[in-house]
This record gives structure tokens, C-alpha cells and sequence, in this order.
């Protein structure tokens, strides 16, 4: 039985040790010598602070912005103006311009953004609470994942770190 559950989740699972998500993705990037960079909305930095736990990411985490207003996203990393205006701070257009242009503006091989509604207030019919766009940019390939979190603001800013976080793990095993 333990097997089949085990099947059936085993994209799901990043370790069957007691070892923390930072860790596995700090060992991949090192190992692979890829380095990374972030630009954070809704998360406000966690992603960032998740990476530093792991002793020697230094070598390959070059910085992260915390990008929150729009005025950020166009000068620190490049998200034009017509994104913004068209799609909103909060759209799969803007988390792929963040997520490369944070890696461009930082010389990474990765760039990995959030943007989202981490509430209480500020949803909308169209865009409620919870809405997150997760970009991952690495060595020109860009991927978006859209999220829809549960809970209050620090449980939104927790699902999208941890996501986004695992995405990248997903995604470094790949590459």
C-alpha cells in the first residue's frame, strides 16, 4: 500500500530524508554551478531568506529585489510599462517579465518571481485574494504557474514561497 501512495505522489515529494526544501535546492544549484537571482512581490523576500538558510548558496545566489511596486518592477528589473497597463502587476505576463528581468539585470542564470494578492483586501471578482503568479526563468526558458492560496495573508506569502521553491526544485532536477 505504502508503494502505491508513494506512486501516485512521488512528483510531489522532495525527500524522504528529513532534509529541508532550501537545502535541496542550494545543493542543486551549487552542484550545477547555475546561479539565481529573485524578484518578489506578495512574498516580500521569503524566497530569499529560504535560499540563505543554506550554507554556501553565496556562491551562487546573487541577489534579491523585493520588487512590490510597479515603479520597482520598471526600474530594477525591467517590466515594461505596456505589461503593466494591459495585464496588471498581477498576471502571468508580469511574473515571466520579472523573473527574466531580474535575471538579465543580474547576470543568473535563474530568475524566479512572485507576484500575487496576498489580501486581506485588494481582490477582485477577476483577480481575488490568494491569486499568485509564480515565473521561473532559466537559460532563456520562462515557465509561469498560477496559484489560488488558501487562508490569511502570511498563509497566502507561505504557499507561494514554498511553491515557487519547489518549482524550482522541480525544474532544476530536470535541467
Amino acid at each position: 500500500m505504502e508503494n502505491k501512495i508513494h506512486q501516485k505522489v512521488e512528483d510531489d515529494i522532495y525527500s524522504k530524508d528529513s532534509v529541508n526544501l532550501e537545502d535541496i535546492i542550494g545543493k542543486l544549484l551549487t552542484d550545477k554551478k547555475l546561479t539565481i537571482s529573485t524578484a518578489e512581490s506578495c512574498t516580500g523576500g521569503l524566497i530569499a531568506a529560504k535560499l540563505v538558510n543554506y550554507p554556501g548558496i553565496s556562491s551562487v545566489f546573487m541577489e534579491g529585489a523585493v520588487t512590490y511596486s510597479n515603479e520597482a518592477k520598471m526600474n530594477r528589473i525591467n517590466v515594461s510599462k505596456e505589461t503593466l497597463d494591459k495585464f496588471g502587476a498581477v498576471s502571468k505576463e508580469t511574473a515571466a517579465e520579472m523573473a527574466e528581468g531580474i535575471a538579465k539585470t543580474s547576470d543568473t542564470n535563474i530568475g524566479l518571481s512572485t507576484t500575487g494578492i496576498a489580501g486581506p483586501g485588494g481582490g477582485t471578482k477577476e483577480k481575488p485574494v490568494g491569486l499568485v503568479y509564480i515565473g521561473l526563468y532559466i537559460n532563456g526558458e520562462i515557465k509561469v504557474k498560477k496559484l489560488l492560496c488558501d487562508g490569511d495573508r502570511q498563509m497566502v506569502r507561505t504557499q507561494a514561497t514554498i511553491t515557487a521553491l519547489d518549482l524550482l526544485r522541480i525544474e532544476l532536477q530536470i535541467h
